[in-house]
């Protein structure tokens, strides 16, 4: 009878830590966007400075997954620039529309200056979304962990 309380516990210890991941899920994902964002504006710069590849080749051959592909093939296929994903705020779904809005419109000196200023700010973004990731998955986790501990004491 006490490898069935055992059992139970360590089923209910791993499932309150499984919630507390997945409560952590839209960091993220948040992290991954603005890591494959400032990808993206990377490789657009050093193409419009060098191989100067048409926009729309530069969308299909660019490796992005999740969400920012989404978005991107909905921009390539359509050149829709609104931006829906529920973790991002307001202000950087705003963001990301005008960044989409300016792709490919005028030369490629005024594209290599106005993205060329963007460049800090999407490291500077990159750069704290990864730490909020790092830090409310570790944090939502350790409490998952927690919950499932106090119900395992509340129940044993």
């Amino acid at each position: 009878m006490l490898w069935l309380k055992v059992a139970l516990a360590l089923c209910v210890i791993a499932f309150g830590t499984f919630l507390g991941y997945a409560a952590a899920g839209k960091y993220r994902s948040r992290a991954q966007f603005f890591v494959q964002l400032h990808d993206f504006n990377e490789r657009y710069l050093s193409e419009l400075g060098y191989a100067r590849k048409p926009l729309g080749e530069l969308l299909r051959s660019f490796d992005a997954r999740g969400d920012f592909k989404k978005m991107l093939d909905a921009f390539a296929v359509e050149r829709r620039t609104e931006v829906k994903f529920s973790y991002l705020t307001a202000e950087e779904r705003e963001n990301c529309r005008n960044y989409l809005s300016q792709l490919g419109r005028g030369d490629a000196r005024s594209q290599r200056d106005a993205f060329g200023a963007r460049r800090a700010e999407l490291g500077e973004k990159k750069k704290v979304c990864a730490g909020q990731a790092k830090e409310k998955g570790a944090l939502y986790t350790k409490l998952g962990l927690m919950a499932g501990l106090a119900f395992v004491i509340l129940i044993v």
